[in-house]
């Protein structure tokens, strides 16, 4: 007689899903969106075109392997534009800066090249048209992050920033029927929705920009996150700490009890997170190069990884232009180096 799990004559043996060896499924999409190859392709292009130095304010993206990359290459990171020299190459991030910051930067005589992104640009153009017809704005985020300071500087009137929804209950707006509101771009819809929900609740008539307009990139790699959260036991976001966009990630996951974490590189993983048949979901932050994905695989194959495979997503072909002092027949792909 053949014992369960055994084979015997006409029976296949049928190995039982906890034996399975560790596997890894790869969100998509994941990695690099439009805007931050953009933003890494205006310091590359600065620095071929003009040669080092060229300044730039702030991290180009929140991931400090690509930081250290560009600086390696002469790109001078700086926290303000008083660190500048007079008449130098500056370029703003892709967060993107406040007016003051762009006429202070005039004021030294800065050669400045705009990086940021134009999914914040658009954010910062509605935040100004409801300022001028007299809103009281609400900036959606976290107040001191870059891309939230850069939209309050952008506008002239009545700013306020809300990140949790018991902080709407504290707002003082000069007319509650005149109150609209905005997004950080770097959160997904998931992430804004009990804040807009209380602002609606307690504004009525509070005006947003349509679901459309947030970030795409944001939405797709939470969503794609989500697909895969009933096929494994542990989720890998491979982004940087101070990546708003990689922290919603992990929380994705985390949120859905899956224990997740959040590693820089391969050199973060821990072994005991890991048990010899998981199934692993890894993911990456929009600032994230495919590069560091590819180290932690190799890493996880040291361990006992088998198999890797794709998940069926949305494939993303957005291109954003480069600045037409910096444009190239290849409309800014990034060097295979920096992926």
């Amino acid at each position: 007689m053949t014992e369960p799990g055994q084979a015997g004559c006409g029976m296949v043996r049928v190995t039982p899903l906890t034996a399975l060896p560790m596997h890894a499924i790869l969100a998509e999409p994941r990695g690099f969106c439009a805007g931050v190859v953009r933003a890494i392709d205006i310091v590359e292009r600065a620095l071929e075109l003009y040669g080092p130095p060229v300044y730039v304010l702030h991290e180009i993206v929140h991931n400090r392997h690509v930081v250290d990359d560009l600086r390696a290459r002469g790109a001078v990171f700086v926290e303000t534009v008083d660190e500048i020299p007079p008449g130098a190459r500056a370029i703003f991030s892709a967060h993107g800066v406040a007016d003051s910051v762009v006429a202070a930067a005039a004021a030294r005589g800065l050669k400045s090249i705009d990086a940021t992104c134009p999914l914040v640009t658009k954010v910062h153009g509605q935040a100004q048209r409801y300022a001028a017809q007299d809103y009281d704005l609400v900036i959606v985020g976290h107040a001191g992050h870059p891309e939230v300071e850069g939209t309050r500087g952008s506008v002239k009137g009545r700013v306020h920033v809300v990140g949790e929804p018991h902080e709407v209950a504290d707002l003082t707006v000069k007319d509650p029927a005149r109150v609209a509101y905005v997004t950080q771009t770097t959160l997904s819809l998931d992430d804004t929705r009990d804040v807009i929900d209380a602002l609606k609740k307690r504004f009525p008539t509070a005006r947003g920009p349509d679901t459309n307009d947030i970030c795409y990139a944001t939405q797709n790699r939470q969503n794609a996150i989500k697909a895969l959260l009933g096929d494994i036991d542990v989720l890998l976001a491979v982004g940087s700490r101070s990546s708003s966009n990689s922290n919603r990630l992990r929380e994705v996951g985390e949120r859905a009890g899956v224990p997740s974490y959040l590693v820089g590189d391969a050199q973060e993983l821990d072994r005991a997170w890991f048990a010899p048949d998981a199934r692993i979901g890894i993911t990456a932050g929009a600032s994230t190069p495919q590069r560091l994905v590819d180290g932690v695989l190799e890493r996880l194959r040291d361990w006992g990884l088998s198999a890797t495979r794709s998940q069926a997503g949305i494939a993303e072909e957005t291109i954003f232009r480069l600045p037409p002092e910096l444009a190239r027949p290849d409309r800014g792909r990034l060097p295979a180096d920096l992926r």
